[in-house]
């Protein structure tokens, strides 16, 4: 998927809509255009047809995503949008958006009856949703909006044994070096308004480009500018605890958050707009519609800074360059959604379908569920050149369901799954989903009480022959809203361990 064509009409619609007073619901828009371009080759605004509609609505929106049958209107709601503002913008002419309006109304009565047709998806969905949200897939594009906006309220212990700091990506050289020439704060002296903050930092004309701009970040997160960076004396004692922030979070971070934040710590009002356009000049941070973040050359010269106080400031690799297991070991590290889904693509793209599921199911045979789960999402974006691959798979005792599913949802033939391999694959799906559902209990709780397995499923899976049935099913019995359904997989998790202790 081109994450950059969907991030820019997703600014564009917001900014359309804004415009014109029109309710946008780009969630749902970014989610429609995230299966478009991962699916069915839609790769700029004037790639969308009729049909694509046809098969994103009824066959891969079903598939992909939780969403009870009730809420079709909503989504078909946002197609609707979609195709206004695709006429609007130019992207496509008054004829064709025509056609996509009378093939939304035909497909507004028959979206429901596909979200509720377990035949769509047969098991693999509900029991991706608990990984929350849709596995990989979501990592890299979010259904239901935008991931739960990060925790700026408390600063992180300043021990660097307490807080350690994460791997980040940088940009290469010449990509920083050439990034320079576009800050204004480098330009000529009186090209900008912010002509105050100059005096304040240091240059060294005999200095590399580079070793200049780690020195001017240095003083700006450590030095007593007393306001001439962000306007307020207050907000520049608090850059070095907002940036190190933002470099942990290694994402765009909503501008709400970060005024809440800035606020909360200062205990004073200012306008956040300007703040931001002075950290923008200063070519600290980059502002992408309703997020904001760090920019390339403010990663690079925080890690420099970092490294200079002795701390561990660890650079991440390019999971692109790695192997199969290298690129599963790199996701399982934690890569923010947008390095992800640019690895996983970029990844692909140096090879053939087949080629890609090879190297991708043979690095998941024998491995943990966590890392079998990454492997078999990424392999569910590839169509059906990798059948002879995956089909291989089929003798594969683990990787058999896996396959039998890949193989459904593409219309090839496939054997049915027996009731033990339906066992199995129910446990390793939501062995996979642990992680989170630790992390985020309550979001869990929700995706099984809306989608999770059957209480006689649960009832069963204590006879399956998986590493992690014991964990599974106590974390079921933990989690699941339902009384009833939450003993039955108490119940099943002693008869699993009393099963082991035999």
């Amino acid at each position: 998927m081109s994450i950059e064509w969907v991030n820019r009409a997703i600014d564009d619609l917001r900014a359309w809509g804004r415009a014109r007073g029109v309710e946008v619901d780009a969630d749902e828009v970014r989610l429609l255009c995230d299966y478009a371009s991962d699916y069915l080759n839609v790769n700029e605004l004037g790639d969308f047809t009729p049909a694509t509609f046809d098969e994103l609505l009824l066959s891969i929106y079903p598939r992909k995503v939780i969403a009870p049958p009730e809420s079709a209107p909503e989504t078909v709601a946002a197609a609707r949008t979609l195709v206004d503002f695709l006429q609007q913008a130019g992207a496509v002419g008054a004829e064709a958006a025509e056609a996509m309006r009378d093939e939304l109304t035909g497909i507004e009565p028959r979206m429901p009856e596909a979200l509720a047709d377990t035949a769509n998806f047969g098991m693999a969905k509900s029991l991706f949703s608990a990984i929350g949200p849709e596995s990989l897939e979501q990592a890299v594009m979010i259904p239901s909006g935008e991931a739960a906006p990060p925790d700026l309220g408390e600063a992180p212990c300043d021990c660097p044994g307490c807080t350690p700091l994460p791997a980040v990506r940088l940009a290469d050289e010449e990509t920083l070096t050439a990034g320079l020439a576009e800050v204004p704060l480098l330009a000529r002296p009186g090209a900008g308004p912010y002509e105050d903050m100059r005096a304040q930092l240091p240059h060294d004309p005999a200095a590399e480009p580079l070793q200049s701009w780690a020195a001017m970040v240095a003083h700006l997160v450590e030095r007593d500018t007393r306001g001439a960076v962000t306007g307020r004396t207050e907000l520049d004692e608090e850059l070095y605890d907002l940036f190190d922030m933002l470099y942990r979070v290694q994402a765009p971070v909503p501008l709400g958050v970060i005024g809440d934040y800035l606020e909360e710590v200062t205990e004073v009002r200012f306008d956040l707009e300007s703040v931001l356009d002075r950290l923008a000049w200063c070519g600290m941070v980059e502002v992408r519609g309703d997020t904001a973040g760090l920019t390339p050359l403010a990663v690079w010269g925080l890690r420099e800074h970092f490294l200079s106080l002795g701390l561990d400031a660890p650079e991440a690799g390019d999971l692109a360059e790695a192997d199969a297991t290298g690129l599963i070991e790199g996701l399982l590290d934690g890569v923010p959604t947008e390095v992800a889904e640019d690895d996983i693509s970029r990844w692909l793209a140096g090879r053939t379908p087949a080629t890609a599921a090879a190297e991708l199911l043979a690095a998941a045979s024998g491995a943990p569920a966590v890392a079998r789960g990454i492997a078999v999402t990424i392999v569910d974006r590839l169509g059906s050149e990798a059948e002879l691959e995956v089909r291989a798979c089929l003798d594969d005792q683990e990787l058999r369901p896996h396959a039998i599913h890949w193989l459904a949802a593409r219309g090839l033939a496939a054997p049915q799954l027996t009731q033990d391999e339906l066992l199995w694959v129910s446990v390793d799906m939501l062995a996979l989903a642990m992680p989170a559902a630790e992390e985020d209990p309550d979001i869990f709780a929700e995706n099984m009480a809306a989608s999770g397995p059957p209480a006689h499923l649960i009832e069963e899976m204590w006879r399956v022959d998986h590493p992690d049935v014991v964990e599974v099913l106590e974390l079921l019995g933990r989690s699941l809203p339902e009384a009833a359904v939450a003993k039955a997989a108490r119940k099943a998790a002693f008869k699993a361990r009393s099963r082991a202790i035999r």
